[in-house]
């Protein structure tokens, strides 16, 4: 992190801190207190992103070179501009989306079933791809021709739901973890331009920078069952076994709506590995390595990708070369929020003393922990653009 960043989390840290000290003795849950200090410090002091601009992709934009723009900036969604637009525009008018790896899988694994032998579809079709069926479809003129705003109408599409620079790290924290936003720009009325995009991630990032101030640990040391966490029954738990093919595993990502899940050793639960939707990029990026796998398996592409990259690679620290990152549900809080800023993933994994997995926690899980939103909070915000009710993940 540029230190300019660094400077700019840290005042936020501060600011948050100052405010607490205020209302750390009054009689109220934990909560309300945080919200009463979140409330109090606007958008603008939050840091900019990463890259020091806010990436965007042009609708415009084919897909093979959305994918190749998202995996090379290491960054999951990216707003989608309307080249259609006039210059003078307002954000309104000039942002059609937010295009998501998420959405790009739904995409593939259309392909993929279209595309089988056999004249098979659904889940079947799937299964039956072979590994050179990647390197068939990023050669083909489909993908190469597809563009961004082709896959709009027919496939899941982030909403663009923007807010300002006046609104409240409240209102921020609120709309990230209590429904299914997982990043959201910051525009001003009447302009046309993007002046951040704020993550998941960035908020996980902040909140890790945020260790040793009171204001944290009054929540940080608590343990996950302390806070109630994992949400999940174990039984309850989506997982893919290692043996099962990798679209398979994306697949059921789709139809359960989440972003990962573990992979677990065949017929038991010791967890051997995870698989997210953001891994799809290696199948469409360096498509060429899985070509020589019959029907490609979870363990196949874990096995492929990771010798992929640790032979082209400089800089190690991505989530597939990580030892599997799990947790116990005594550890604290901010221990595990430690955990996914460092490793940079969105969810980690409870186990129990034998190594079987038990539950997850992600990014979302624990953020709600740190705001409660209040009665009609959100009025009218989300009609016509949003999701009416929270989601559990």
């Amino acid at each position: 992190m540029d230190s300019r960043r660094k400077k700019l989390t840290k005042q936020l840290s501060i600011r948050v801190e100052e405010l607490w000290e205020g209302v750390s003795s009054l009689p109220l849950p934990e909560e309300e207190k945080l919200n009463a200090c979140f409330d109090k410090i606007p958008v603008s002091l939050f840091p900019p992103t990463e890259h020091g601009q806010v990436i965007e992709v042009s609708s415009d934009t084919s897909l093979d070179e959305a994918i190749h723009t998202l995996a090379k900036n290491r960054i999951l969604s990216a707003p989608v501009r309307d080249v259609d637009a006039p210059e003078d525009a307002s954000w309104m008018d000039k942002y059609l989306g937010v295009i998501e790896f998420a959405g790009i899988v739904h995409w593939v694994l259309h392909q993929a079933e279209v595309s089988s032998a056999g004249g098979r579809s659904g889940p079947a079709a799937v299964s039956a791809v072979e590994g050179n069926f990647f390197e068939e479809l990023t050669s083909s003129d489909l993908y190469k021709n597809t563009k961004v705003k082709d896959i709009a109408g027919s496939f899941r599409w982030a909403p663009f739901i923007p807010i300002q620079n006046s609104d409240s790290l409240l209102t921020l924290l609120l709309l990230l973890s209590k429904y299914r936003i997982k990043s959201l720009p910051v525009v001003e009325s009447g302009e046309g331009r993007i002046e951040n995009f704020i993550t998941q991630s960035a908020v996980i990032h902040m909140l890790s920078e945020c260790s040793g101030f009171p204001w944290f640990e009054s929540l940080g040391t608590k343990s996950l069952a302390e806070t109630g966490l994992p949400k999940m029954k174990p039984q309850k738990l989506i997982k893919v076994e290692e043996d099962q093919p990798v679209l398979e595993a994306f697949q059921l990502m789709r139809k359960k709506g989440v972003g990962g899940v573990p992979v677990v050793a065949k017929g038991g639960s010791q967890i051997v590995g995870n698989i997210s939707m953001r891994d799809v990029q290696f199948l469409l990026v360096v498509p060429e390595i899985y070509k020589m796998c019959r029907v490609l398996t979870v363990k196949d592409f874990l096995e492929v990708t990771r010798n992929h990259l640790m032979k082209t690679l400089e800089d190690k620290d991505v989530p597939l070369l990580s030892h599997i990152i799990t947790c116990s549900q005594h550890e604290a809080t901010m221990d595990v929020i430690l955990k996914l800023d460092k490793h940079n993933i969105h969810r980690v994994y409870v186990v129990d003393e034998e190594g079987n997995v038990e539950g997850v926690v992600t990014m979302r899980d624990l953020l709600s922990k740190f705001v409660k939103e209040p009665l009609d909070y959100f009025g009218e915000f989300f009609l016509g653009w949003a999701p009416s009710t929270p989601s559990p993940h």
